[in-house]
């Protein structure tokens, strides 16, 4: 049974199952694609200003950076707001079990807004059921069924699940 889950695959529960499984099984297609290098350069320039950046913790996760009472994620843009409010309610869910209490905030560098993530009672208990899910979803011998998403047209994972589709057509 998996026993450690990263942020990376919180979001990615939220976006895709079947690219979590993958992700998750080392079928990494993300490498050489263009928006996940876009994302990596993002990163690599965001908060010149602050010292602890791209922090692992317990080498279980890995925060873009600490910013006072704040921890703090960038993103290119909004379009996956949830996937990425629920990676940041993990970062913070994970602080909290080492006894540190934050705040969140996720920079969305395209649309220049920032929102606010505060923990609240009911985050654990939809966090803790997501992490479950996931567990679940890890323990399965194989991926979850191809489903087309809004958001396949922009995914790595696109040749590999869309191989099937054009083999056929």
């Amino acid at each position: 049974m998996t026993t450690s889950i990263s942020g990376i695959q919180v979001h990615y529960y939220s976006v895709c199952q079947r690219k979590l499984w993958l992700f998750s099984k080392g079928i990494s297609m993300e490498n050489e694609y263009d928006r996940v290098v876009e994302g990596q350069v993002l990163h690599e320039r965001s908060y010149p200003f602050l010292e602890k950046k791209e922090q692992m913790i317990d080498n279980t996760f890995k925060i873009d950076a600490v910013d006072g009472e704040y921890v703090r994620e960038v993103k290119i843009s909004s379009k996956m707001a949830e996937a990425d409010r629920m990676q940041m309610l993990y970062y913070l869910y994970q602080l909290r079990l080492r006894g540190v209490n934050k705040k969140g905030l996720i920079s969305y560098t395209k649309e220049r807004k920032t929102e606010e993530i505060v923990w609240t009672p009911g985050d654990e208990k939809k966090l803790k059921d997501v992490l479950h899910r996931i567990r679940r979803l890890l323990d399965q011998p194989q991926p979850p069924p191809f489903r087309r998403l809004p958001y396949c047209t922009k995914c790595a994972y696109r040749s590999f699940c869309f191989a099937k589709e054009v083999v056929e057509e």
